[in-house]
C-alpha cells in the first residue's frame, strides 16, 4: 500500500543515535536472521538492528549492515540485510528493488553451501511475497528456490527450520494444500525450539493455531494464538503485535473478541498502517483476508 506511514518516524531512535551504540563490527555471522529474526542478544549491533526492525523500520536497519557487506567471512551480513528487506516487502508491498539488489549481493558472496542456501531461501521468501500480494506471480521461481535452500543447507543448519516454515507458507498459501502445511510448521516448529528461536516459534504458533481453526479445532486455536501473542509481547515484537491479536479475536468468544481486535486496530494505526494486508481483517470485510506470514 503505496500511501502507509513510515513507523519510524514514530518510534525508532534515529539511525545517528544507534550508530553511536555499535561501536566494533558485531557478531554478525553468528546472527544472520535466524529464523524470523534475532533479538541480538548480547551484541549491541543486533540489538540495535533488533530495536529498528521490531518496530518496521526495516531500511534503517539494513544500513547497519551495509559496512559489513562483503567483507571476508561476512557473507551471513549479506542475508541478513536481505531478510530485512524482504520482510519490509512483506509487511509493506513496498521496496521490492531495494530487495532484489540485497539479494543478488547474498548471492555473489555467498562462500559455502550454508551461505548459498541462506541466500536461496531468502529468493524463495521473496518470490512468495510478492506472489501472495498479488505484485506478481512468481510462485514457480518461490517453490524452486525453496527447493535449491533444501538440497543446499545442512541438517543441522539454523536456516533449516526457517526453510521448512516457509516452504509451509507456500504449500498453504499457494497450492491451498494444509495437509502438506501442517507437517512443515510441525518441522519448523521443533527446529525453532531445538535451536532457541523464540520468535520463529510465534510464528510457527500462530500458523499452527490457523490450521486448527480451519478445522474447527477452537480451543486449540486459541492455545497456539495467544502463545503466539505472548511471544510477541515478551519480546517486543511490536509490528507482529497486531497480526497476533487480530488471529486470536478469530478464536475468542464476544466482548473479548471486540475488545482485542481494538487494541489490534489502535497499533496497526499507531505504526502507520503496518502490516499493509492487515487493513481488511480490522476494518472487516464478509470473510477476513488470511495473513501472508506475519
Amino acid at each position: 500500500m503505496a500511501g502507509a506511514c513510515d513507523p519510524c518516524s514514530h518510534f525508532a531512535p534515529g539511525l545517528n543515535h544507534v550508530l553511536l551504540d555499535c561501536f566494533g563490527e558485531g557478531n554478525v555471522a553468528d546472527t544472520a536472521m535466524s529464523g524470523a529474526g534475532s533479538t541480538g542478544g548480547d551484541d549491541p549491533l543486533q540489538r540495535a538492528i533488533w530495536r529498528l526492525r521490531s518496530r518496521g523500520c526495516w531500511t534503517d536497519a539494513a544500513a547497519l549492515l551495509t559496512p559489513h557487506v562483503g567483507k571476508a567471512g561476512q557473507a551471513a551480513a549479506a542475508v541478513q540485510r536481505t531478510a530485512l528487506l524482504v520482510e519490509r516487502c512483506l509487511f509493506t508491498g513496498q521496496g521490492w528493488a531495494e530487495a532484489e539488489d540485497a539479494l543478488r549481493v547474498a548471492e555473489a558472496v555467498a562462500q559455502d553451501d550454508d551461505d548459498r542456501g541462506a541466500a536461496a531461501c531468502e529468493r524463495g521468501q521473496l518470490a512468495y511475497a510478492a506472489t501472495v500480494l498479488g505484485v506478481r506471480d512468481r510462485a514457480d521461481e518461490a517453490r524452486s528456490a525453496l527447493g535449491r535452500a533444501a538440497a543446499l543447507l545442512s541438517p543441522g543448519s539454523r536456516t533449516r527450520p526457517l526453510l521448512d516454515f516457509r516452504r509451509g507458507l507456500v504449500a498453504e498459501h499457494l497450492a491451498d494444500a494444509p495437509q502438506s502445511a501442517r507437517p512443515a510448521y510441525h518441522r519448523a516448529h521443533a527446529g525453532a525450539e531445538a535451536h532457541g528461536d523464540t520468535l520463529l516459534l510465534s510464528f510457527t504458533w500462530r500458523h499452527l493455531a490457523a490450521l486448527a481453526l480451519r478445522d474447527g479445532e477452537v480451543a486449540e486455536a486459541r492455545k497456539g494464538f495467544a502463545e503466539s501473542l505472548r511471544i510477541r509481547e515478551d519480546l517486543g515484537f511490536l509490528i507482529g503485535t497486531a497480526p497476533a491479536l487480530a488471529a486470536l479475536a478469530e478464536a475468542e468468544p464476544e466482548p473479548e473478541a471486540a475488545r482485542l481486535r481494538a487494541e489490534a486496530r489502535r497499533l496497526f494505526h499507531l505504526l502507520g498502517g503496518i502490516p499493509t494486508w492487515l487493513a481488511d481483517q480490522l476494518h472487516p470485510a464478509p470473510s477476513p483476508a488470511p495473513s501472508p506470514a506475519a
